[in-house]
């Protein structure tokens, strides 16, 4: 599956009106939010038509995963959206993460808690916005450049230590940034659940975070809950370093730039379990051939010459790490 879907369900007591884009999309919040109202009016709906008094409107089929018996279930459900309730425990295996992996369906799942073993982007965890009679999707991070606790949004980033997710590639670009200003130190975490362990050991220290937004969003609960209260802290979660360079404009290329406007009318859920790797493999077919050929594992030199260079840190606004 892939591009966006409306869906609209509604009783005679609630309505909700909200579009998904993404395989997996987050819905968090405490008790008494709609949350649970929403999947219970999607599964009557799924069991007993328009007898559940209950009317969906959507181009994809919706339904409902739960219970002992998922394993099962899952199969049958095919090019659908899937809602997953609280509760539901098996939504925190590995096991699951598996199963859903190379499935053509989105899935909505409701939690509380991070699930490690998903890669949901950070611009897919939302709230419902419950205004009485009528229930929508609330963004819960809502720009892709976040800055925390610094009211100021124009203040540029002057950062004295950054923190990397990527080991590979982009942390090797970004390393060589620091360097050349010689005041700033790059350390990589070597992975998405070591960066908090990291923020936890520089917390008192002028930081930047780079990390993958497109499969950040596990983390982002508990790295806020840290973080709150230090304005010295700052997150840079575009949707990948392969990202960056593909919206810079160094590959000339007009197919790029159509894709970049809309990336969930072409990136196929059941081949690309995250959009960070759809841009990866976007990033090498559109260089394989060029002086500009792209590794994940060992950053092409290219990438560091001025004018290549300067395109690319016009992408990564508000940040000098010069």
């Amino acid at each position: 599956m892939k591009g966006t879907h409306r869906i609209i369900v509604q009783n005679k007591r609630i309505r909700y009106n909200f579009v998904i884009k993404r395989n997996i999309t987050i819905i968090r919040g405490d008790s008494a939010t709609g949350k649970t109202a929403l999947v219970d009016m999607i599964r009557e709906h799924f069991e007993n038509g328009t007898a559940s008094g209950i009317e969906l409107t959507c181009d994809k089929e919706c339904t409902v995963l739960e219970g002992r018996t998922w394993r099962g279930q899952l199969p049958m459900m095919r090019d659908c959206i899937v809602f997953i309730d609280e509760g539901n425990e098996f939504v925190m295996s590995d096991d699951f993460a598996s199963a859903i992996r190379d499935t053509d369906n989105y899935y909505v799942i409701v939690t509380r808690e991070g699930i490690p073993s998903l890669p949901y982007s950070v611009d897919e965890i939302y709230g419902i916005r419950d205004s009485g009679k009528y229930g929508t999707l609330k963004r819960t991070y809502n720009e892709l450049y976040h800055l925390y606790q610094v009211p100021d949004w124009n203040q540029t980033v002057k950062p004295e230590k950054v923190i990397t997710e990527d080991s590979n590639s982009g942390f090797q670009f970004f390393q060589s940034i620091c360097e050349r200003g010689g005041q700033i130190t790059c350390i990589n975490a070597q992975g998405k659940s070591n960066i908090f362990a990291d923020v936890v050991n520089h917390r008192k220290e002028k930081i930047l975070v780079i990390a993958d937004g497109a499969a950040f969003g596990s983390e982002m609960e508990k790295l806020m809950r840290l973080i709150k209260g230090y304005p010295n802290i700052a997150l840079y979660l575009p949707e990948s370093f392969e990202w960056i360079i593909l919206e810079s404009g160094v590959i000339e290329d007009s197919n790029i730039s159509q894709i970049l406007k809309h990336p969930e009318d072409y990136i196929e859920s059941k081949e690309f379990f995250s959009w960070e790797r759809y841009f990866t493999t976007l990033l090498v077919q559109s260089t394989q051939s060029s002086y500009l050929k792209y590794s994940k594992k060992q950053l092409n030199p290219a990438y560091l010459q001025e004018k290549v260079l300067d395109k690319i840190l016009t992408v990564i606004k508000g940040i000098d790490l010069c």
